[in-house]
């Protein structure tokens, strides 16, 4: 794996304005907001899809999960495979299926064409993820360059709390096929968008599949690739499932459901910004803070969550720990490998896709065999891994970029 070329800014050496260059970088959040959003959508759509495809509400979260597992192996295998072209082209047209995705999942008449349809999500969002994550660095000032990269990291924290409950709420004003329909929209103006906004962007790192996984074996790298997966395994093995337990345990309608997840997203966006700032002093205090606060969360609803008012306070408080986990888990990992950025962000994105699809996975097995208490009891307990991993795991002294 080696760089061919300077990693200078394409907007700044064209002289273009300051303006063109901080729209290139939200037209890139813009981006990584609708790919998460897409993979995250079936989430608060569960028991309409469920319904309407004639399959359990377990069977159904297979929608995340094999979403999740594509986007897992698509993001180290795409980045190679594609490391000769320009990006802003590979960015249009990973958007582009990921626009059809997403129009098929709107139409599915059976459970076959859903899947298929999350395979092309999967591959879509797994490839720009991956991609865009290294590119702020490359469209501004370097003075400019740590803010701009947590513009791109914000749209997939942002995606992360709010993308579910804005589907919940347009699969409740319309239906859940309208909700995918949305969202095949917004991912055809962000292709618009990048393809106007962004300049030529030549490949600078020629990576290749052995050098991803050699980067695997750096002790920095290893441990933050494992808190990413016991963390994101733990949350989406109740948060696949947050519906069904708002409804059992809360006795929640499902116009209280979308207005718990909206204090949810809400929560979510401040925990992203407080833990952003965070993390790029010590990572590791950051995470070590959250794991804590996520697993005590989740494993106390089912005891608190009685009430519609103690199950929002939760929702708020794990909505807020969960938004930080996206920015800080991604500062640890490109502070731990600063020379390989492209690299090892897609070593993250496969093994953050990967935890969504086992957690979905998992959180199914256990809705299915034991019911949705468990469920919530085996996030935290992951949650509580993750904090353990954290504490003792090789870490970067700290998380500036």
């Amino acid at each position: 794996m080696a760089q061919t070329e300077k990693n200078a800014p394409a907007v700044a050496q064209t002289g273009r304005p300051e303006l063109r260059e901080w729209l290139a970088v939200t037209a890139v959040a813009g981006a990584t907001f609708t790919v998460v959003s897409s993979e995250m959508l079936p989430v608060g759509l569960l028991t309409p899809i469920g319904d309407a495809l004639n399959v359990t509400e377990g069977t159904a979260g297979l929608t995340l999960t094999v979403t999740g597992l594509v986007g897992a192996v698509s993001a180290p295998l795409l980045t190679p495979a594609l490391g000769r072209f320009d990006r802003r082209l590979v960015l249009c047209a990973l958007m582009a299926v990921l626009t059809f995705g997403n129009l098929l999942a709107a139409w599915a008449p059976g459970f076959g064409v859903m899947i298929a349809a999350r395979v092309l999500v999967g591959v879509g969002m797994g490839g720009v993820w991956a991609i865009a994550a290294g590119l702020a660095v490359r469209l501004v000032a370097p003075k400019s360059v740590a803010p701009a990269t947590s513009l791109v990291f914000s749209g997939i924290a942002v995606a992360s709390v709010l993308g579910v409950p804005a589907g919940t709420y347009i699969g409740e004003l319309a239906d859940w096929r309208t909700a995918f329909l949305t969202i095949a929209g917004l991912a055809l103006l962000v292709l618009v968008a990048l393809a106007v906004l962004l300049p030529p962007l030549p490949a600078h790192e020629h990576i290749r599949v052995a050098g991803v996984l050699r980067l695997a074996g750096n002790p920095r790298v290893a441990t933050g690739l494992a808190v990413v997966g016991l963390l994101v395994t733990g949350h989406f093995a109740a948060y696949t499932y947050v519906r069904p337990a708002l409804e059992e345990i809360s006795r929640a309608s499902a116009a209280a459901i979308g207005t718990l997840l909206l204090v949810y997203g809400v929560a979510g966006v401040l925990g992203n910004f407080a833990a952003g700032s965070g993390a790029g002093r010590s990572p590791r205090r950051t995470l070590v803070v959250i794991s804590l606060v996520l697993s005590a969360t989740v494993g106390l609803l089912p005891l608190l969550g009685g009430s519609v008012m103690t199950a929002a306070i939760l929702l708020a408080v794990w909505g807020f720990s969960y938004g930080g986990v996206s920015v800080s888990t991604q500062t640890w990992l490109l502070a731990a490998a600063p020379h390989a950025r492209e690299a090892a962000s897609s070593l993250f994105v496969g093994v953050f896709n990967g935890a969504i699809a086992l957690g979905a996975l998992v959180g199914g097995l256990v809705a299915d065999g034991a019911g949705i208490e468990p469920v919530l009891w085996t996030g935290g307990a992951l949650a509580a891994g993750a904090l353990a991993v954290t504490a003792l795991g090789r870490a970067p002294e700290s998380g500036r970029l």
